[in-house]
């Protein structure tokens, strides 16, 4: 049993708790709020007059799949060989010994998607892992599959169109591979359900992993950057009446109407880098302020390793620096992710009976001298020093 006491607990559920403390049992949170009494033989951890808060996450990453100081041989977020690959799974890529792993923990970031890359139109399946608490990946895992991964505008085209000089070379043709995956997907799984024991269609990988997303049993993260981009994101969803999550979402405060009507969730990010390529050339950190002021659930994603996930408070930080309400940029980093993972009821805040994913800040998180001193996921407790992990 863990008792964090002495510090004002931010816990996503209702306002601040000065003087709080969080008890923590078997991996869980057993009370959040002030006063509460230290059970017998209960580990104390001292806050110090800091800040204790859910740990943070991150709905978009390439956390373990492209890793830290590798080129190609630890590169495996996409398998640009095909641009339809639905049957791959992130969670295979995933090497959670790289030092990405503890840098994160050590940002007070405690869980994460990791999905494919944007190579493909259609690229395969995201998982929800923690940052911590088992050398294998599959120790980690919360949800897989989480999502299927799929992406529009430059990406495609600049490794087929470009790259091999096969489909697609354009936009048009990424929407038309995709409708076509779709399309027979949808008669495999029609047939397949209306045909006798003895008679089913052969075995295809492919459509098979498409069936969930069909039946609506798992979402599409559509990697879109541009407005008109978004517009067929939204197209497509719609289309195949699909559950999506809009990701990247580059131009959405160009577009916040239509975002808000189709229904579907953003995820906000990269912006902490450098005007890369031309469709992300009207990258701010406004974005996610403007999408939220319109009533679209948002969160921020640093697309690690293009942003180090380390630095996702500093992320929401500027995001307030660009308007953003404080209270609600540390939920675009906590409850709001949860909520579009679909994991809400384990993470993201600091309630009875969810997760002990638990982090100590010396300050305010988006202060941006802020140090985490411990961080906990799953109770597991993870010391820092301050300046641990600044790259």
């Amino acid at each position: 049993m863990i008792l964090i006491r002495n510090g004002t607990v931010i816990s996503m559920e209702g306002p601040d708790i000065p003087d709080g403390s969080v008890l923590a049992d078997g991996g869980v949170i057993k009370a959040v709020g002030k006063g509460i009494t230290a059970p017998a033989d209960c580990e104390i951890i001292d806050a110090g007059g800091g800040y204790i808060l859910p740990g943070f996450i991150d709905a978009h990453t390439h956390l373990g799949t492209h890793e830290t100081g590798l080129r190609w041989e630890g590169n495996d977020t996409n398998e640009a060989t095909e641009p339809l690959t639905p049957h791959l799974r992130a969670l295979d890529g995933i090497n959670p010994m790289d030092e990405s792993f503890a840098a994160s923990r050590g940002g007070g970031i405690t869980a994460a998607a990791v999905s494919p890359g944007s190579a493909n139109v259609i690229g395969g399946y995201a998982v929800a892992i923690k940052t911590g608490g088992s050398v294998s990946v599959d120790g980690l895992v919360m949800r897989q599959p989480l999502a299927m991964k799929c992406a529009l505008g430059e990406n495609p085209k600049s490794v087929y169109g470009q790259g091999k000089k096969v489909s697609p070379q354009t936009r048009m043709a990424s929407a038309a591979l995709f409708r076509e995956a779709m399309l027979k997907a949808r008669e495999y799984m029609e047939k397949k359900e209306k045909a006798e024991p003895d008679k089913k269609p052969d075995y295809n990988m492919r459509h098979e992993a498409l069936i969930p997303v069909l039946k609506g049993e798992i979402p599409i993260h559509i990697h879109a950057h541009r407005a008109d981009d978004i517009h067929t994101a939204i197209r497509l969803a719609k289309e195949f009446s699909l559950k999506a999550v809009l990701v990247h979402c580059t131009e959405g405060h160009l577009i916040p109407e239509s975002v808000k009507e189709s229904g579907f969730a953003a995820m906000v990010g990269p912006t902490l880098t450098h005007k890369s390529k031309p469709e992300v050339i009207n990258k701010t950190f406004a974005t996610v302020n403007i999408l939220n002021s319109a009533g679209v659930r948002v969160c921020i994603t640093t697309d690690h390793p293009v942003t180090p996930l380390q630095h996702l408070p500093l992320c929401a930080a500027l995001a307030v620096q660009a308007g953003m309400d404080r209270d609600e940029a540390l939920k675009a980093i906590s409850i709001y992710p949860a909520e579009i993972m679909g994991l809400s009821h384990r993470i993201g805040s600091l309630k009875e009976g969810k997760d002990a994913d638990i982090v100590v800040w010396d300050k305010h998180p988006l202060d941006a001298t802020a140090s985490v001193q411990v961080t906990l996921i799953d109770g597991k407790i993870y010391s820092f020093s301050p300046k641990s992990f600044t790259s």
